[in-house]
């Protein structure tokens, strides 16, 4: 285990993100001095995980390229046997502003929710997107707000921040595949609670999404199937919130 400088540790899940990565860095430093921060360099080509040391970033090199779902699934893992009590997950792309990062804090501290989200559209007029992925995002935004209980606007956001007991559960059960949707869902059927508050998100510093415009309506279909085919497994009492919260 690490020698840990806060109860709160930063995790970046990088593929490829060597033009971003030192900016982002620079401003977690500036706006969040002496947190811990950790980058899951997934299988990068490039020289990712380089620039993340020498901007003082602590880095978890993966042995292959695992996706999205796998390389936050193991940061979440790192932060749970490291101790941190909290972890704060954000993007390497530069979308998430890390001066909002204290905003994710100040929610989670004084709410009862085991994760706190960060919406670009629970406030109108502040993000910019295609017809095709609008309609998609809140398609998945009204299904889940159903199946959850609770108001989602932004179901494909990965600015967030996660408590202990959730760190436990995600560190064990994770989609693996553009998980976010996903992963909502199956926190709140195991007791899980969540909120959302308004998030800038801004234009990537370098390269572009993976998702294209068609791959936006695959995507949203095969969210759609993974959420459905969830629904009919049996809970996994093991990792509810109650019985977890009484090991931890």
């Amino acid at each position: 285990m690490k020698n840990r400088r806060s109860d709160t540790v930063i995790l970046i899940p990088a593929y490829n993100e060597e033009a971003s990565i030192a900016s982002l860095l620079g401003e977690i430093h500036n706006f969040l001095p002496g947190v811990d921060i950790v980058v899951i360099n997934d299988g990068s080509a490039d020289r990712t995980a380089d620039v993340a040391r020498e901007n003082g970033a602590e880095v978890l090199d993966l042995p292959c390229n695992l996706g999205v779902g796998g390389a936050v699934q193991a940061g979440f893992l790192y932060a749970y046997e490291n101790g941190y009590e909290y972890a704060i997950r954000c993007d390497g792309d530069g979308q998430h502003s890390p001066s909002e990062m204290k905003n994710l804090v100040a929610a989670m501290k004084a709410g009862n929710v085991d994760l706190v989200l960060g919406s670009r559209f629970l406030e109108e007029g502040g993000y910019k997107s295609t017809w095709i992925r609008y309609c998609g995002i809140h398609g998945l935004a009204a299904f889940l707000s159903f199946i959850c209980r609770r108001k989602v606007t932004d179901p494909t956001s990965g600015f967030q921040i996660l408590n202990r007991p959730l760190l436990y559960f995600f560190s064990r059960m994770y989609p693996m595949d553009y998980p976010e949707p996903e992963a909502l869902a199956l926190m709140r059927r195991e007791g899980y609670d969540f909120c959302e508050i308004p998030a800038t998100f801004r234009e990537r510093t370098a390269g572009k999404s993976t998702i294209g415009k068609w791959g936006t309506l695959y995507y949203v279909l095969k969210v759609f199937l993974a959420l459905l085919v969830d629904r009919a497994r049996p809970v996994d009492v093991r990792y509810s919130r109650e019985n977890v919260a009484g090991k931890i």
